[in-house]
């Protein structure tokens, strides 16, 4: 299961392996922000309260638009961020910059 917390709107969704946590968002009608889709907006940054282990790893185009400080303290781009196990449950919260 994944948590998804949009500014106005939390849904909670079956996860789908292979799917980033934006499509997730975008399907159950979260009010997530986004632009791109492809990790060079960064609007859809999002904090990881729960499950980064159900994640993939972090990919290029997070690493040009967001500090390796963020990446500790357990921020991802929602866009990149794709589920690679549905046995873990992930909580992720939208923090877009501005």
């Amino acid at each position: 299961m994944i948590e998804l917390k949009g500014r106005t709107k939390t849904a909670v969704v079956e996860s789908e392996v292979g799917q980033s946590l934006l499509k997730h968002a975008l399907k159950a009608k979260v009010d997530w922000s986004s632009n791109c889709t492809r990790g060079t907006c960064a609007r859809c940054r999002c904090y990881i309260e729960e499950g980064a282990a159900a994640l993939e790893g972090i990919t290029d185009a997070e690493w040009d638009r967001m500090e390796p400080e963020e990446f500790e303290d357990g921020y991802r781009l929602a866009c990149q961020a794709i589920v690679k196990s549905s046995d873990i449950s992930i909580k992720a919260v939208n923090k877009p910059y501005f």
